[in-house]
């Protein structure tokens, strides 16, 4: 007879996505990190 609203499950899910997204751009800052620092310098240095 009791029925339980999900109030709490919205905002797990919109915390897991943040925390997805948190995980890609750590791992691409790791991947291509360096390579878009030289390339900044490279632009600088040009100018």
């Amino acid at each position: 007879m009791f029925y339980r609203l999900p109030r709490g499950q919205g905002l797990v899910e919109y915390a897991l996505i943040i925390l997805l997204v948190g995980v890609v751009v750590i791992v691409l800052v790791a991947l291509f990190g360096t390579a878009v620092g030289n390339m900044f310098s490279t632009v600088i240095t040009n100018f």
